[in-house]
Parts: C-alpha cells; sequence; structure tokens
C-alpha cells in the first residue's frame, strides 16, 4: 500500500468534467507529503492529459482502450479495479456525478473496503481521510473515517471545491489492463447529449426561490426571467414539495452545491444549509422582507421588500 491520494477524471465526451479538477486541486490542497495521482480511462484517440496537467497532478495514471466509448458503469468500474487492486492507492476520490455515483459503490464493492458519499469536504488526520458529510435532516456535519482498509473512498459534491491550476512536472503511467465487456449489455443506439445547462450546478446565472416567493405567480415570472437571462432555477427545500420542482433543483447541503457568476436569491432567509451550497458563488443578490434575514450577509447586493415586486420590476429592465 502506497500513499498516494487518487482522483478518478471523468470524461464528458472530448471534454474533462469539471468536478474531476476542482478534486486534483483539493488533493493537492490536504495532500502533504502524499503525491497525487490522476486516473484516466479514455479511447485510444482521447488524448487529455494536457488539461489534466495543468492542474498540476504528480503523476496521471492512464487506461486506454477504444471500448472506453461506450462502456457500461460496470465495465469502467472492472478496469479500475485491476489498476486499483494492482497499485494500491491510500485514498480515491470521485466526483459526485451521476457516473461518479454509479461507478464508485461498484468499485468499492469489488475492493470490499469503505465508500463515504456526497462529501463537503475531507482532510488527513494521520493516515485517515476524514470525510465530512451532512446527516440527521442536513442538522450535523459528520465526520467518517475508513481506518482498517485502503483505499479509503469518497464521493465529493460538484463545485464544493475550486479548479486552480498549477505548474508541475507530471510522470505519465500508461497502465495495462484487460477490457472486460459485460456479456449481458448491448448497445442497440446512442443519443449524444446537447451540452447545455441541464445540470443547475452548471449554470451561469441562477435564479433561487425559497418560501418567501412560494407562489405560482412569483414561479412563473422567476422562469421567465430565467429564460432572459439565459440561467436556471433554483429552490430551497421547502420548494422541492411544489409541482414541477425536485431535489435535483434543490441548492444547499442536501442539494446542490453551485458556482454560478450571478445568483439572484428571491424569499430566501439563508439557512445554514442553503448556504453551504452558494459559498462559491460568484456575485450573490438577495431580496427579503426581513432586513436581519441570514442571507444578507452572504451577499454582495441586497434589496429588502417584497420578491414579487422586485422581480416584476427587474422582468421591465432585462430585455
Amino acid at each position: 500500500m502506497n500513499n498516494e491520494i487518487w482522483v478518478f477524471v471523468q470524461l464528458n465526451g472530448q471534454n474533462v468534467e469539471p468536478t474531476s479538477l476542482q478534486l486534483i486541486t483539493k488533493a493537492r490542497d490536504i495532500a502533504g507529503d502524499r503525491p497525487v495521482v490522476a486516473l484516466v480511462a479514455e479511447t485510444e484517440s482521447m488524448n487529455v492529459e494536457a488539461t489534466v496537467k495543468e492542474y498540476g497532478p504528480d503523476k496521471m495514471v492512464i487506461l486506454k482502450d477504444d471500448q472506453f466509448h461506450n462502456a457500461s458503469d460496470g465495465e469502467i468500474a472492472d478496469a479500475l479495479d485491476q489498476v486499483v487492486t494492482d497499485l494500491k492507492p491510500n485514498s480515491l476520490l470521485f466526483p459526485a456525478t451521476v457516473l461518479g455515483r454509479s461507478v464508485a459503490p461498484r468499485l468499492q464493492a469489488k475492493l470490499k473496503t469503505g465508500l463515504t458519499a456526497d462529501c463537503l469536504d475531507i482532510y488527513f488526520d494521520g493516515d485517515d481521510l476524514v470525510q465530512v458529510k451532512p446527516t440527521y435532516g442536513d442538522d450535523i456535519m459528520c465526520e467518517i473515517i475508513c481506518p482498517d482498509v485502503r483505499p479509503q473512498m469518497a464521493t465529493i459534491r460538484p463545485n464544493t471545491f475550486k479548479a486552480v491550476k498549477a505548474a508541475t512536472d507530471t510522470e505519465t503511467v500508461n497502465y495495462s489492463f484487460t477490457f472486460h465487456p459485460e456479456a449481458n449489455i448491448e448497445v442497440v443506439s446512442e443519443t449524444p447529449v446537447i451540452n447545455s445547462a441541464a445540470n443547475i450546478s452548471d449554470a451561469k446565472t441562477v435564479i433561487a426561490l425559497g418560501r418567501g416567493a412560494n407562489n405560482e405567480k412569483v414561479i412563473a415570472k422567476a422562469e421567465k426571467l430565467a429564460g432572459k437571462l439565459g440561467g436556471m432555477v433554483g429552490v430551497s427545500r421547502p420548494l422541492t414539495d411544489n409541482e414541477g420542482f425536485s431535489h435535483e433543483n434543490q441548492i444547499g447541503q442536501s442539494g446542490n452545491t453551485i458556482a454560478p457568476d450571478l445568483l439572484i436569491n428571491f424569499g430566501i432567509s439563508g439557512a445554514v444549509q442553503y448556504a453551504v451550497g452558494i459559498e462559491n458563488a460568484k456575485q450573490i443578490v438577495s431580496i427579503n422582507t426581513d432586513a436581519k434575514a441570514p442571507i444578507f450577509d452572504k451577499s454582495d447586493y441586497a434589496f429588502v421588500g417584497d420578491a414579487d415586486e422586485f422581480m416584476s420590476a427587474l422582468l421591465d429592465q432585462v430585455r
């Protein structure tokens, strides 16, 4: 067993999924003298190494096979199992994306180790990776360790950390493995996903609605405003029960962590569970009738007043 921290680099088409780069930066921050290793599984024609190297991993372990083009989650987990079992890293981090949340537990079961899902922070205490995540209805942040087995595994939510480029000499290792196709799966057809802000975590502009903006008229205006600004509508936890919204739209500790260029909060008080999800927003505007609402402490611009009236006035100004 070595002391390396590995980060699984997820690829979306020909591009690196941003959370993977965020995790490389975080791994470097907490590594101390531990090497940070980027784990890449790609087709023969892909070459994302230059992009990954910009973020400063000490080493890249690369698995190449054209069958990764449409590999199932189980096939990816099988390939990763071979290299992880052989090279024995101390820790292994995955982005908490749809793919990461599927591959990581499959790999964890093969490795017979522990996995903490949807972490909001990680740090080392000696040789133990402390994995921090919300629990008990998001009222408590718990710290989880895996002291007896390795690798220590965790998935981390997108936009929890910032990706920062770093110059370093990165060693490249092309790992030889055997791709094992799953006999009971056949790809019949493919429909490429159009690259748009279909996920609120990726949106550059977010219109966020809370309990103080919970009526059909305001929600309709928010959708219109988001459309004009090229953004998306997000909600605090109370509004996830509304028709048209779900956990996918939720911002906060038990929802999505967002990092938009512009976040406009309507009727959101700013409880700690929500505030955790907006820490990386670049500019925050908040509207609330309560002048003492905690959200104003997080905001660059604040307006004390009615959410509906402010939104109507803003819609008149946005062309």
